[in-house]
């Protein structure tokens, strides 16, 4: 049998991404022989196939690919040179030398790439090797994305846009319930291409389609890493939205839903309000505030730009306005954090928190979601996702940050 790839990863992409993931080895691991990788978000970003496997790579040498399952597709798809098929742990020292790509004695792991047990595995079967975590290169190197990557944002973020703002609210109206608004986001989503399959990389994180929250369920309890809340379908799938809220008039309906494109995401939450007695005015000030503070941070996104300081710039503003019980959540449900890096995954690596103390490059990719929860009435705000470059952010998810009324 004979096929044709979709797409197979061009030869000069892999080699700018290796080339990367080299140089933060060379700089922050140079004592390590080389890296595994396990996680299949990682193998894909590396190798242009989503395959079961492993990756060896070396500090000089040549890579190569391990595939536990998918080898066929991955000669498909992937410009590697060295693809070869395993079963065992056991087997990867002796597969590698043949390779002309020993392991070493000493190499990192994307431990969080393996759980516990398969950790334990691979050092039972490599008993000589001595093991160290070595994320950090991994989540640095995704972190700055290629021209070939933006390109992909660019179209996720322009159709993830337009389905928000001008195929839905066509689709939506006061007295839906929020699981009828959330079957509306699927139909317009994947009208504009949407793929329907979402990442997170955090152990234990997941996601699917987003948050749909009419009123106050912007402020229900939510166990998800951010600050919109939500009830979701059930307690056992805690997303989309709940069959027995319905949105009314006067109240925001939130719609934090991302989109996805040939593996790439985007994030952009959008307000919505259907009234006849307008925008009660605490909402409205809320609101223009989280505006104002996202196109402040937009203006920072530089290179050099350090995302902790960003992060307290933006609770200094909400602390001024006399909004900071809210910014970012209400009571428990607050997080520390006022955005997130994205790409392959909805979070990646840096985040706008305390702590993140490295300087922004041109080309990494942030979503900032500043918003802010209004007890009795719901959370409203803003997200859009922005490219870093020397002029400042870059939205890639449209230009209109505002909410959207229905009764204009």
């Amino acid at each position: 049998m004979h096929f044709l790839p979709l797409e197979r990863l061009p030869e000069e992409e892999s080699r700018v991404r290796l080339d990367r993931l080299r140089s933060l080895l060379r700089r922050d691991y140079t004592h390590l022989d080389g890296l595994l990788v396990f996680s299949r978000i990682n193998l894909y970003y590396l190798t242009g196939t989503l395959i079961h496997g492993v990756a060896w790579i070396p500090q000089e040498g040549t890579p190569v690919l391990l595939c536990r399952r998918g080898v066929e597709r991955a000669w498909l798809e992937s410009p590697w040179e060295h693809i070869v098929e395993f079963k065992s742990f056991s087997q990867m020292e002796d597969l590698l030398r043949a390779a002309g790509s020993p392991l070493g004695s000493r190499v990192g792991a994307e431990m969080q790439g393996l759980s516990w047990s398969m950790g334990e595995v691979l050092r039972q079967k490599l008993p000589h090797v001595q093991f160290e975590a070595a994320d950090g290169a991994l989540a640095r190197a995704r972190a700055v994305k290629t021209p070939w990557e933006l390109a992909k944002m660019r179209l996720a973020g322009e159709r993830h846009a337009r389905a928000l703002t001008e195929d839905l609210p066509e689709r939506i109206h006061p007295g839906m319930s929020e699981w009828a608004i959330a079957q509306a986001v699927w139909q317009v989503f994947f009208a504009r291409g949407h793929q329907g399959h979402m990442r997170m990389q955090a152990q234990g994180e997941e996601i699917f389609l987003g948050h749909v929250s009419a009123g106050d369920s912007g402020n229900y309890p939510s166990a998800f890493n951010g600050p919109l809340g939500l009830r979701g379908m059930h307690p056992a799938v805690p997303f989309m939205g709940y069959a027995g809220a319905i949105w009314q008039e006067d109240q925001p309906l939130t719609v934090d839903c991302g989109f996805c494109l040939e593996g790439y995401h985007t994030d952009k939450t959008q307000v919505y309000w259907a009234s006849s007695s307008g925008v009660p005015e605490v909402a409205q000030r809320a609101q223009e505030l989280c505006e104002t503070i996202q196109m402040e941070l937009a203006a920072r996104l530089v290179p050099g730009a350090v995302p902790a300081d960003l992060y307290r710039v933006a609770v200094q503003q909400a602390l001024r306005a006399g909004l900071g019980e809210g910014f970012m959540g209400l009571g428990r449900g607050k997080v520390g954090f006022l955005g997130h890096g994205i790409g392959l995954a909805v979070d990646e690596w840096p985040v706008v928190a305390p702590g993140f103390d490295e300087p922004l490059q041109e080309g990494m990719t942030l979503a900032l979601e500043p918003k802010i929860g209004i007890p009795g009435l719901g959370m409203v705000g803003v997200e859009d996702t922005f490219v870093v470059t020397a002029s400042g952010g870059q939205r890639l998810t449209g230009t209109s940050i505002g909410p959207v009324y229905l009764n204009e």
